[in-house]
C-alpha cells in the first residue's frame, strides 16, 4: 500500500524542519506546465544541496497526468482537494493530511477532482524536481 500514516507524519517532520532552515535562502521559483499545474520550488540544490527538492505542486480541477515514471523517489503530502494516486495501477484516493509515495521506476498517475489539489511534493534525490521544472514555463 502507498499511503502510510507515518508516512506522512514523517513527511510533515521533514517540511517544518526544511522550512526552519530554509528561512531567507528560500527559492520560491514558480514554474507552469502546459496543463496549468504549478509547481513552486521550495527547497533544491541552491539552498539544501542536490539530495531533495521540496514544492508546493498546485493541480487544476479534473486533470490526469497520464502515466509517467520518475527517476527518484517522490512522496506526496496533500494540503487541500483530493488526489487520485495511481501507482502501477492500484488507485489510493488522498485527502488533506494525508501522504503517497511512489519509487522508481514504478509508474504513476495523479488524476484530480472538481476542487483540483494543492500538495507538497518531495523529491529524492533532488534533481527530479529541477528535471520537472526544466520543462515548465518559469512564472516568477
Amino acid at each position: 500500500m502507498r499511503y502510510l500514516a507515518r508516512t506522512a507524519s514523517a513527511l510533515v517532520i521533514l517540511c517544518a524542519a526544511a522550512s526552519l532552515k530554509a528561512d531567507a535562502r528560500q527559492t520560491s521559483s514558480t514554474y507552469r506546465s502546459a496543463s496549468g499545474t504549478t509547481l513552486r520550488l521550495l527547497l533544491d540544490e541552491s539552498n539544501v544541496g542536490p539530495e531533495v527538492t521540496m514544492g508546493e505542486i498546485t493541480i487544476p480541477p479534473n486533470s490526469d497526468s497520464g502515466d509517467h515514471q520518475h527517476g527518484a523517489k517522490e512522496l506526496f503530502y496533500v494540503i487541500s482537494g483530493e488526489l487520485e494516486h495511481i501507482v502501477n495501477g492500484r488507485s489510493e484516493i488522498l485527502k488533506p493530511g494525508m501522504a503517497g509515495y511512489v519509487n522508481p521506476p514504478d509508474k504513476v498517475r495523479h488524476k484530480t477532482g472538481p476542487a483540483g489539489v494543492k500538495a507538497v511534493v518531495v523529491w529524492v534525490p533532488g534533481d527530479e524536481g529541477k528535471k520537472i521544472a526544466a520543462r515548465w514555463t518559469k512564472v516568477e
